[in-house]
């Protein structure tokens, strides 16, 4: 009889990740003699997995107050759908991965109405960053029966607050394997060995595309007017993203190349990355490219966020969040302008010493990132538990 595991994740990062991890327990169970039914809200990477996909979640995830109420309804119908399959057909296990606010309803719902189902979180909230702590944190133990942390700090903060958690480390390691080195990658993509290549990540939710995509083009504007025989490449993260960067493209005059399937290359083949901070900053930072990092929100969001909510936090770039150093530059809301941003990554590709020092700086951040097979062992974590229920 096939084990069923429902799998609940969101935005283009949880999509990427969850297909990893489905990868690993469809592997892994083969190996024990486990036949499993993986059912899913995610996107097109986790069907390609042969998940069954109950609903698709990869383009409508947001960051901040404002940002989030177009999605609102969509997100509440889905998991309302979600919600109904899980009652009509019961899993043997719940993994959510990432994507807090739509993934506690379904942890909440799962132990109201189906207390026997066991519960693991993967890639759970950054509730250790956030400087009010208190409810999310008590909702993730409260809904968690296995926590599999993938930094060091989270693992520790949450068994302080009484979650059952185990370390797995962080899932890039495993992709750091299948990365091309830089003269395979500009082969690839025909970049000769010695033009400046520059990666741009502006975006992989909507409001980035408003919100960092211009910034990100007059920082390249400003950086090739220095540097006339730069070329940028922009990796593609969702299809419907494409006719405005194109158009920015166009509009700023930019000597650059949209980049389909082929994301790993532009950033391995790179001297340097101009990027909105999010998972893309760690693989950035595995491979070993200097890289600059951004983010900025709806003011009204910001404004909240500041004064009402008093909000602070560290570090928002993942490699900064590892050791809890300030590895990577990080250009926050007003912070984040083109100015900023071209000095910084002027002075990146030009200052060897300053090249370097991230470089080395890199080098103890993946120190603390884990073993490779950090999928397997989450899977084999996640499956552990379906043999516990027996």
């Amino acid at each position: 009889m096939k084990a069923r595991i429902f799998v609940s994740t969101g935005e283009v990062s949880g999509d990427m990740q969850g297909a990893r991890l489905i990868e690993a327990l469809y592997r892994q169970a083969a190996r024990m003699g486990l036949e499993l039914e993986i059912l899913a809200l995610g996107g097109d990477r986790i069907a390609a997995t042969g998940a069954t996909l109950l609903g698709h979640t990869a383009a409508i995830g947001s960051i901040g107050i404002i940002e989030a109420i177009p999605f609102v309804i969509p997100t509440l119908r889905l998991h309302k759908q979600a919600q109904q399959h899980l009652q009509q057909y019961p899993p043997d296990l719940i993994v959510l991965i990432d994507y807090f606010s739509p993934n506690s309803r379904i942890g909440r719902y799962a132990r109201q109405y189906l207390p026997g189902v066991p519960v693991a979180y993967y890639i759970a909230p950054q509730e250790w960053v956030w400087s009010f702590r208190g409810g999310n944190t008590q909702q993730v133990v409260d809904i968690t029966d296995r926590l599999l942390a993938i930094f060091p700090e989270e693992a520790r903060y949450y068994q302080e607050k009484g979650a059952p958690v185990t370390y797995v480390g962080h899932p890039l390691v495993d992709q750091l394997s299948t990365a091309p080195s830089r003269d395979t990658a500009r082969q690839q993509l025909g970049i000769p060995p010695d033009q400046v290549a520059i990666a741009l990540l502006p975006a992989s939710r909507r409001q980035e595309i408003k919100q960092l995509l211009p910034i990100i083009c007059a920082a390249a504007r400003q950086i090739q007017d220095k540097l006339p025989h730069a070329h940028f490449w922009i990796p593609l993260s969702l299809e419907c993203f494409r006719a405005p960067i194109e158009h920015a493209i166009q509009q700023y005059g930019l000597q650059a190349t949209l980049v389909t399937g082929q994301s790993q290359q532009a950033i391995a083949a790179a001297d340097l990355a101009i990027s909105k901070s999010g998972t893309a900053n760690l693989e950035i930072a595995l491979m070993g490219i200097p890289q600059v990092v951004l983010y900025r929100v709806n003011p009204i969001t910001a404004w909240v966020a500041r004064k009402v909510l008093r909000f602070s936090i560290p570090f928002m770039s993942p490699p900064n969040l590892v050791l809890m150093q300030p590895i990577v530059p990080e250009f926050l809301q007003e912070q984040a302008t083109p100015a900023n941003i071209t000095q910084t990554a002027l002075d990146l590709l030009l200052n060897p010493q300053r090249r370097q020092q991230m470089l080395d700086d890199y080098a103890k951040m993946r120190q603390a990132m884990g073993e490779p097979g950090v999928c397997d062992r989450a899977a084999l974590e996640i499956l552990g538990m379906l043999q516990k229920k027996k």
